[in-house]
């Protein structure tokens, strides 16, 4: 049986920074489902620069080609624009839900903290930290209510991200290929779970 595994959300999700296809977030976790014997039919709908607001487009395309499992990244597009998080996560929870209804099992990667970008001035970096977490905090109520997984990579990774500027792409905003990687690392194992709990 074929594994329809859709990617939705924003650069991150879309693999901005990465020189080629098979390092970004979609291709690595597909290669990860695939070693781990499942057929697996890749859809990226992600598109650099999204926001909570954007996701709507990209489920309908995702539930339209077919859905059984979805990766949604989003919130750092919402932070850097100033969105409310109650906003943005009402169209989170909007969008899980859909998913869901069309018989996906969802995970989702909340905001990171955007604190670890060498843009953000030392002196600000506390207060991008706490609004960082208190938008992902906000982000996972949502997509429990609404029946996804969430995965916290942000807040786990981003000692890692803060202390080896080779894990960002020269743009140092977006993750370098070896970035992705570690990305992919931590989200592999929700991914795993939800597939196995399916079977």
């Amino acid at each position: 049986m074929t594994l329809r595994f859709r990617v939705l959300g924003d650069s991150l999700a879309a693999g901005v920074g990465c020189t080629r296809v098979e390092e970004t977030l979609g291709h690595r976790l597909a290669a990860r489902l695939r070693a781990a014997g499942h057929d697996v039919d890749l859809g990226v709908h992600a598109v650099s620069g999204a926001r909570s607001a954007d996701l709507a487009r990209q489920v309908r395309a995702a539930v339209a080609s077919g859905v059984d499992l979805a990766l949604v990244v989003i919130g750092a597009n919402d932070l850097t624009a100033f969105v409310p998080p109650a906003v943005g996560a009402g169209l989170l929870h909007d969008a899980v839900a859909e998913l869901k209804r069309a018989g996906a099992h969802v995970i989702v990667a909340t905001a990171p903290d955007l604190s670890v970008v060498s843009h953000v001035p030392p002196v600000y970096r506390t207060l991008v930290s706490t609004a960082s977490g208190h938008y992902a905090r906000t982000q996972a109520d949502a997509v429990r209510r609404a029946g996804g997984v969430v995965a916290p990579v942000g807040h786990e990774l981003s000692a890692r991200f803060a202390a080896d500027l080779a894990l960002f792409s020269a743009d140092r905003f977006h993750p370098s290929p070896a970035g992705y990687a570690l990305v992919a690392d931590a989200l592999a194992p929700y991914l795993e779970a939800a597939v196995d709990a399916a079977a």
